[in-house]
C-alpha cells in the first residue's frame, strides 16, 4: 500500500468563511481530519472524512494529547494510505507548532504540504478596527509570543528591546500573563499611556474587545471577564478602533441561533447568519430524502403530457421532481407546454436552476395565495402536485372546488431526525441558546416533540422562537410552544429579519 500524505492547513482565525480555497479542496479529499481545539467546528461541513479533535489542553471529556501523541498520530494514518488533513487554528508556523509536525512528517519519510490560513492578529485587528500597519501610527507590526515552552528557565523576551521597539506589539495566548507583559513593558519604558486593546474570540460572534491604556489595560480586562483565546495589540493604532469598529455593530452580533433546516441544505441559513454577526447552531429537526417508492412517479412521468400545470411548493419537490425525471431518461423537453406555478421565489428560484421559469409566483409565499393566484386560471384543467409525504391539503382542495382536476405525486420525504443533539439541550438549558428558527410547520411539531418536557418552560423564555409564516406559528401553538417572532416575508431572510425586529437595539 502506497504511503499517503499529510496537509498541514490553516483553519483561519474562527469565522469559518475566512478559509482558503485550498484549504477547502484539501478538507473535501481528506480521509482523515485531525482538528485542534482552536478550529471553530463549523469549518468540517467541508469534510466527509473521519474527523478526530486533538486538544493539548483539557477537552470536554478531560482528555489531553500531547504534541508527541498528536505527531505519531499524522505518521500512523499517512502509512497505511490515508490523506490526512492536519487542521490548526489560524496559520499552522504562526505560533501554532506547525513547522515541528513538518519536521516529525519528514523525519519519518512521509510526503506533506502547507497550506497557509489568515493569522489571528490580522484577523482580530481588522475585525476590532485596527489597523495593525499604518502610515500615521505604525510602520512595523511585531508579533510575540504570551506563551512560551514551560522548558525554558527563563523568558527569552526582551522587554527592554520591545519597550523600544516602534510600531504595534501584538502578543498572541498572553491574557493569562497580562499583568506581567503590561508591567513589564511599562517598567522598561514603554508609556503608561500606550492605547492598548485586548480581543477575545476574535472573527466569532463571541467577540469581544476592551480597549485601555497600557497601566489600566489588566484591570479592564479583568472587569471584563473576558477569555482565551485572546490577542493583546499594544500601539497607536488602537485609537483607530472609535472611528473603524464594524464587527460587533452587525445586525445580529452575539446571538445564537438555531438553524433548524436539514443538514444538507442549512448552508445558505448558516452563511447569512454569520454575516449578520450571529452565530448559527445546527439542529436539523427533519432529513429530507427521495421516496422509497419510484414507481408511482414514473408512471406519473409516463404521461406527463395530459397536465396543463405543474405546481411546486418547495425547493426540495423542484429538487426532487426534476432528478427524478432526469434519472428516467427525461428532460425538462418532457414538460411541453405546461405551465408552472411556484409558491415563492426560494421555489421559483429552485425552478431557474433547471431553465424553467415559474409562470405563476403568489405576493405572499403562502399555500392560500398560490391557491388565490391559480384559482382563476385551472378550471377544467389537469393540475400535477408534485408533493412531499405530509403538509397541508389548502391547495388541493381550493383547486377542485375551482373545477380542477387535481392529482398528488409524493416525489420526496419528510422524516423527523434523531432527537436533538446534547449539545443543543445543555445550550437550551443554561440559557445560552437565544433564538431557534422554525422554517415550516412540520419542522415547529418536530421541535414540539423533541423537546423534554423539563426544558418547555426555557422555549419562548431564555429561548425564544422565530417562525417563518403565520401557517407555522399557528402549528408551534397548536404544538404547545411559543412565538416571539413572526417573518412577514416568508424567507429565511424574512426570519433573521423578525428576530433583528425583537432583539434588535
Amino acid at each position: 500500500m502506497a504511503t499517503g500524505k499529510v496537509y498541514l492547513v490553516g483553519a483561519g482565525p474562527g469565522d469559518p468563511g475566512l478559509i482558503s480555497l485550498r484549504a477547502v479542496e484539501c478538507l473535501r479529499r481528506a480521509d482523515v481530519v485531525l482538528y485542534d481545539g482552536l478550529v471553530n467546528p463549523l469549518v468540517l461541513q467541508h469534510a466527509h472524512a473521519k474527523c478526530e479533535r486533538t486538544c493539548r489542553s483539557s477537552s470536554p471529556d478531560g482528555r489531553i494529547l500531547k504534541q508527541d501523541e498528536i505527531n505519531e498520530r499524522l505518521v500512523e494514518a499517512a502509512r497505511v494510505g490515508n490523506t490526512v488533513v492536519r487542521l490548526k487554528g489560524g496559520d499552522p508556523f504562526i505560533f501554532g507548532r506547525g513547522s515541528e509536525e513538518a519536521a516529525y512528517l519528514r523525519k519519518h519519510g512521509i510526503e506533506y504540504e502547507i497550506v497557509p490560513g489568515i493569522t489571528a492578529a490580522v484577523a482580530a485587528g481588522e475585525d476590532a478596527g485596527l489597523s495593525l500597519t499604518h502610515r500615521d501610527h505604525a510602520s512595523m507590526v511585531t508579533f510575540v509570543t504570551g506563551h512560551e515552552s514551560p522548558d525554558k528557565p527563563d523568558s527569552a523576551l526582551d522587554y527592554e528591546l520591545l519597550a523600544k521597539l516602534p510600531g504595534t506589539l501584538v502578543f498572541y495566548m498572553g491574557l493569562h500573563r497580562l499583568p506581567k507583559i503590561a508591567a513589564s513593558l511599562i517598567e522598561h519604558g514603554k508609556a503608561a499611556s500606550t492605547p492598548t486593546a485586548v480581543i477575545s474570540r476574535a472573527t466569532t460572534p463571541l467577540q469581544r474587545t476592551v480597549t485601555a491604556s497600557l497601566d489600566e489595560i489588566a484591570d479592564e480586562v479583568s472587569r471584563a471577564q473576558l477569555v482565551a483565546p485572546s490577542l493583546i495589540i499594544v500601539g497607536e493604532c488602537v485609537r483607530q478602533r472609535e472611528e473603524l469598529a464594524w464587527f460587533e455593530q452587525r445586525p445580529l452580533f452575539g446571538l445564537r441561533i438555531g438553524i433548524t433546516r436539514p443538514e444538507a441544505q442549512a448552508a445558505p441559513q448558516i452563511s447569512r447568519a454569520i454575516e449578520l454577526g450571529a452565530q448559527p447552531v445546527p439542529m436539523p429537526l427533519i432529513v429530507i430524502r427521495p421516496t422509497a417508492d419510484t414507481d408511482p412517479v414514473d408512471a406519473v412521468l409516463d404521461r406527463l403530457d395530459e397536465f396543463d400545470w405543474l405546481i411546486f411548493t418547495s425547493a426540495n419537490g423542484v429538487d426532487a421532481f426534476f432528478h427524478r425525471l432526469w434519472e428516467t431518461g427525461r428532460d425538462t423537453r418532457s414538460l411541453g407546454k405546461i405551465r408552472c406555478a411556484a409558491i415563492g421565489p426560494s421555489t421559483a428560484d429552485a425552478l431557474a436552476e433547471f431553465r424553467v421559469r415559474a409562470d405563476v409566483v403568489p405576493d405572499e409565499y403562502r399555500a392560500e395565495s398560490l391557491a388565490a393566484a391559480l384559482v382563476p386560471l385551472v378550471a377544467g384543467q389537469r393540475v400535477l402536485w408534485p408533493r412531499a409525504n405530509r403538509g397541508r391539503d389548502v391547495l388541493p382542495n381550493e383547486l377542485t372546488a375551482a373545477g380542477a382536476i387535481v392529482e398528488q405525486v409524493v416525489v420526496y420525504e419528510n422524516v423527523d431526525s434523531a432527537d436533538l443533539p446534547a449539545n443543543v439541550l445543555a445550550a437550551i438549558e443554561s440559557g445560552q441558546l437565544d433564538w431557534i428558527a422554525l422554517s415550516s410547520p412540520s419542522i415547529a411539531c418536530s421541535l414540539a416533540e423533541k423537546i423534554p418536557a423539563e426544558l418547555r418552560s426555557n422555549l419562548g423564555t431564555t429561548t425564544k422562537l422565530a417562525t417563518i409564516s403565520p401557517v407555522t406559528s399557528q402549528a408551534a401553538t397548536d404544538a404547545g410552544l411559543t412565538v416571539s417572532a413572526e417573518a412577514t416575508t416568508f424567507t429565511w431572510d424574512g426570519i433573521f429579519d423578525a428576530i433583528q425586529k425583537v432583539a434588535g437595539p
